[in-house]
């Protein structure tokens, strides 16, 4: 990797980071980190979706698991929140890797895999929902102590800039897996995993890597989500509603690219609140908007809006 690969991340960074400065209501720095915060969830499913081409439909699983893991270790042992984050995306990235195991090892692949992803997803909710440690459903409810050393900051501006550090930080991971050795060979599994077989690639390593990866990032996003908004239940932890989002956003904005998650999470979150503020708070209604937006891509080639604004340019 040099440094002109790294050119496009460090535009994006710099532009970014601007955004607190030019913008100070509370309410739309709020809706920049929450944007942030699925576009690091997206940029983790893009890893083993993407890439990968092993479809997950759920990435709430490893959300939630690095969102509790903060949570409880914050709330019951007095663990630093840094500690505590840094503890939790390495849970959500060991619940990835045993569940890329035991799918994995089977052979599961295709919808297989993503209804055994997303039956995962809901075992977990349902024992989130039932423990005590997690404080079942009521939720868990983060000490407000407002110190930088606390991971808890007076402006929503640190936060934006936390998250966009973490987003960052991703799309070098990503880039940087690219092009990797690791990268090439999980596109080939991607491509024929038969074939990569045959030409030595040990096309199970390759994919439990991908998983591990996948889910520590998602997991960072869950995390911080967490320190964020210092509240969790099992509902928002292991809802639907991340896996849904997680794997739209790179469908939309171009899986399998650096930039496709952040393109597709921005869309994504930015037509849900439009919508919202048209027909108000309607339960289900930006799903209803986000289904009709994926039949489309699905529907007309090359699947991603990038690609379909490249083709109408050429029509032109």
């Amino acid at each position: 990797m040099t440094g002109r690969d790294l050119l496009p991340i460090a535009a994006f960074a710099a532009l970014a980071a601007l955004l607190p400065v030019l913008v100070t209501a509370g309410t739309l720095l709020n809706f920049a980190v929450f944007t942030l915060i699925i576009c690091l969830a997206a940029q983790g499913w893009n890893i083993l979706g993407g890439y990968g081409g092993q479809y997950s439909f759920g990435h709430a699983a490893f959300f939630g698991t690095a969102a509790y893991a903060t949570a409880i270790l914050q709330t019951r042992y007095g663990v630093n929140p840094y500690v505590g984050f840094g503890m939790g995306v390495l849970a959500a990235s060991a619940v990835g890797w045993v569940i890329g195991f035991l799918s994995f090892r089977s052979g599961l692949r295709g919808s297989y895999f993503a209804l055994v992803t997303l039956a995962f997803a809901e075992v977990l909710r349902v024992v989130a929902n039932a423990t005590e440690v997690t404080g079942g459903a009521a939720g868990l409810l983060i000490r407000l102590d407002v110190r930088a050393g606390n991971f808890q900051f007076e402006s929503r501006a640190v936060f934006y800039w936390v998250a966009l550090g973490l987003v960052t930080a991703a799309l070098v991971a990503t880039r940087a897996l690219e092009r990797s050795r690791l990268g090439a060979q999980l596109v080939a599994v991607r491509e024929n995993e038969n074939a990569a077989r045959a030409l030595g690639v040990d096309a199970l390593a390759v994919k439990l890597s991908a998983i591990a990866l996948s889910a520590a990032i998602t997991g960072a996003a869950g995390a911080l989500y967490a320190q964020y908004f210092l509240y969790l239940d099992s509902t928002i932890a292991y809802g639907t509603w991340i896996s849904v989002e997680a794997l739209l956003a790179p469908i939309v904005g171009g899986a399998g690219t650096v930039f496709g998650p952040v393109l597709g999470g921005i869309i994504l979150h930015s037509l849900s609140e439009f919508t919202k503020s048209l027909v108000g708070r309607i339960p289900g209604v930006d799903l209803v908007i986000f289904g009709v937006l994926l039949i489309l891509v699905v529907r007309f080639p090359p699947r991603d809006l990038p690609g379909l604004l490249r083709g109408w340019r050429a029509r032109r």
